[in-house]
């Protein structure tokens, strides 16, 4: 079993696509089918694709409950939304509602102390009370918040989507590497291996990578590190194959932790086989 933790579809009308040609395009079930099978890639987790509405969600829940191939849904909301608890709740109860297993907001886009915040935290702790991860796409900037806001709210799980977003292409390693040990040292923060080839550019090679993954591994151990692809925003720098090679070259197999179980305890997977 190898689970992909981090994949989109989108259609070319979303917003940001604007100027990213290469990517601008309708990314539907089927084509996801085209690049997972190939990889040997058996399940996935469908991650909010910044449209920024709650109808996106409800979509994905329903695509889920029509097609194995995915094991559960990250959904979009606003962490400072007072009605987060009963969109949440809608949620659960729509068509594949059993499926969302997490919350993202687009934190991204947000000041650099946007999680300090009390109503951020307070949105952080509903998803929290719900049972969902609190999964974060952040700039590195941003990742001393994630550090104290995990340590604010001890009983909630945090996924760090693509290790905080580090300038693999400007060669940062070191501030990275600063930044990223305290949110490590977070028991309850699990980070995915994704999203590095866009931040690392065109002409990248697994040694640009290397870094990176080797110290994720050192600091929050295979227990707590999951596979992500980025599909299809890794076609930006790569194929899906390339990426799940590279990482299979830099972790020196498919090791179960990273490939699956890390997924399958987080997101509390239970259709997976």
């Amino acid at each position: 079993m190898i689970i992909d933790s981090h994949q989109h579809l989108w259609t070319a009308d979303y917003a940001w696509l604007e100027g990213l040609d290469r990517i601008r395009r309708d990314y539907t079930i089927d084509d996801l089918r085209k690049v997972i099978l190939p990889a040997g890639v058996d399940r996935t987790v469908l991650v909010e694709a910044g449209r920024g509405d709650d109808e996106e969600t409800t979509e994905f829940l329903r695509i889920a409950a029509d097609n194995p191939e995915i094991a559960a849904v990250v959904g979009w909301a606003a962490l400072t939304d007072r009605a987060l608890a009963d969109t949440i709740a809608g949620h659960r109860d729509g068509p594949g509602g059993e499926y969302l297993a997490g919350i993202r907001d687009q934190v991204q886009g947000q000041t650099d102390d946007y999680l300090d915040r009390a109503d951020v935290r307070a949105g952080l702790a509903t998803v929290a009370a719900a049972g969902l991860v609190n999964e974060l796409v952040v700039r590195a900037p941003q990742l001393p918040s994630v550090a104290r806001a995990a340590a604010a709210l001890p009983d909630s799980t945090f996924v760090l989507d693509h290790l905080g977003k580090p300038d693999i292409e400007g060669g940062r390693y070191a501030e990275w590497r600063e930044l990223i040990a305290p949110i490590a040292a977070r028991p309850n923060v699990v980070a995915k291996l994704s999203g590095m080839v866009t931040e690392a550019g065109l002409g990248w090679t697994p040694d640009d990578l290397r870094p990176y993954v080797e110290t994720a591994l050192d600091l929050f151990g295979p227990d707590r590190l999951m596979f992500g692809s980025d599909w299809p925003v890794l076609e930006l720098a790569a194929t899906y194959t390339e990426v799940k090679d590279a990482l299979t070259e830099l972790l020196g197999g498919t090791p179960d932790d990273v490939f699956a179980g890390t997924a399958i305890r987080t997101y509390r997977l239970r259709n997976v086989a």
